[in-house]
């Protein structure tokens, strides 16, 4: 999963701040684990700009380590956090939102 530089509705009504792109890329892709640099990659972000959030997101339970491969730490939302499951309602209906505008939309064109 690629960074899109297109503006999404997820990041027009929380901010396109570096941590609602690493939030969004993780919710995206919530089945998957992802590596730092994926992730860092996969927002669109610097790692560097990564590194400096990263505690607080640990710390908030909202992303857990779900195993290594070779020296990589691989991440994923905790589906099981009460934040990270209310980020994923929130997601999941401004995503439905946004398609059925953007379906009402070429309906009408």
């Amino acid at each position: 999963m690629k960074f899109n530089d297109e503006t999404t509705l997820f990041r027009e009504l929380f901010g396109d701040t570096p941590k609602v792109r690493v939030l969004e890329y993780l919710l995206e892709g919530r089945e998957l684990d992802h590596s730092i640099g994926d992730i860092a990659e996969g927002a669109g972000i610097n790692r560097v700009t990564l590194f400096r959030m990263w505690n607080s997101l640990e710390k908030s339970g909202i992303i857990i380590h779900t195993r290594n491969i070779g020296n990589a730490k691989l991440y994923r939302i905790n589906t099981e956090n009460p934040r990270a499951i209310f980020l994923m309602e929130i997601f999941d209906k401004v995503i439905n939102i946004d398609f059925q505008e953007t379906t009402i939309a070429v309906k009408n064109s």
